[in-house]
């Protein structure tokens, strides 16, 4: 593996760009229709938000909340409550998921080639810039002269397991299976919580949220020094085993995108010192909020790597307790329902506190 900087393509950046310009191609009249596929970034932020990967739901939800990401993921969770839960699926395979996008900061060359998908990341913010590019069939011919084919997908391997191999990272966790500790949305996590309630509660968490916390750890509160090693988007088959059969079957696929992040490395000695993780987990195309979750992920390990915790994105419980947008929702906007008897309670400890100061007249609205 070669430790050096990467230059870009411009080749495979113009295949990239014109990846986004199909995507935002003209569609079928149904608005529902159009809104899940012109609005598939806002849909897979709903899924991920909601805890059930559902576009339609997600995208009748959207229409229902007006464009209103945070009603619209109130929407779906209300009616996930709902759905009967009929088996728990087996542990997805990411080693086998089909990548749309493959790509790493870290490293130059990386098994399989960095796959750049669909994205924004290297465009103009420009109004309307995606209507002005060239044909499809320059595109192709621009790629296959970059050797990244616009649509190809690929088998991932793992950049991670090779630095492990090297023992120049920390080995991935072994952490048991409780399935009845686990699942938050069954048994909410206590305090502490394990590493993964942690992540099935940041994964589910309000993205904005999350990166601000991710970011105020970049900005020094918080030990992160981070590095992409890999950040994927594609398709994952989803198995069952029913327990009659005895044998599991695939019921289907689900996009998602993973980020793994090498941060500084610690060890008692230069022996044993090793890079450490950070992980990131979502449903659909959501780069965004898989990052900040493997820097937040990280952050919150600082008490199980022997760091001191003096930042509010190590601390446990503030991070869990304040980062979903329903219960956070549900707090700021009650404050629109009446509270007529509250305040008449408080107006009226007030108007007597000062009718007992000397020297102070009280006039007040018999109104009020």
């Amino acid at each position: 593996m070669s430790y050096v900087a990467a230059k870009g393509g411009a080749q495979a950046i113009h295949a990239a760009h014109q990846m986004v310009a199909e995507r935002n191609a003209a569609n079928p009249d149904d608005l529902q229709a159009q809104i899940a596929r012109h609005l598939h970034l806002s849909i897979d932020r709903i899924m991920a938000e909601a805890s059930l990967y559902d576009r339609d739901i997600a995208a009748k939800a959207l229409l229902q909340a007006q464009g209103d990401s945070i009603e619209a993921v109130f929407i779906v969770r209300a009616y996930r409550a709902t759905l009967s839960r009929f088996l728990d699926s087996l542990p997805l395979n990411l080693g086998q998921a089909h990548l749309q996008r493959h790509i790493s900061a870290a490293f130059k060359d990386v098994p399989g080639g960095q796959q750049l998908g669909a994205t924004y990341d290297y465009s103009h913010r420009l109004l309307g810039y995606f209507q002005n590019l060239p044909a499809q069939e320059e595109a192709e011919a621009a790629s296959a002269t970059s050797g990244i084919p616009p649509k190809a997908t690929l088998n991932k391997t793992s950049v991670m397991e090779l630095l492990e191999t090297e023992g120049l990272i920390e080995k991935s966790s072994t952490e048991a299976a409780d399935a009845e500790n686990r699942d938050i949305t069954q048994i909410p996590p206590g305090f502490p919580a394990s590493r993964a309630q942690r992540l099935q509660t940041l994964a589910r968490a309000d993205e904005g949220f999350v990166l601000g916390m991710a970011y105020s750890t970049q900005r020094g509160y918080g030990q992160n020094h981070p590095f992409i090693a890999e950040l994927s988007h594609g398709s994952v088959n989803v198995e069952i085993c029913p327990p009659e059969l005895g044998f599991s079957l695939c019921i289907g696929s689900i996009e998602m995108t993973e980020c793994q992040m090498i941060n500084q490395f610690q060890g008692d000695s230069p022996d044993t010192a090793t890079f450490t993780r950070g992980y990131g987990l979502v449903f659909g195309h959501n780069e965004r909020k898989a990052i900040a979750m493997a820097l937040l992920d990280r952050a919150l390990r600082a008490q199980e790597l022997g760091e001191k915790v003096d930042a509010l994105a190590q601390d446990e419980e503030f991070v869990l307790s304040h980062c979903d947008n329903v219960e956070a929702t549900g707090f700021v906007e009650h404050l629109k329902l009446p509270h007529h008897v509250d305040f008449q309670s408080e107006i009226s400890t007030l108007r007597a506190l000062r009718a007992q100061s000397p020297g102070t007249t009280v006039k007040h609205d018999d109104a009020l």
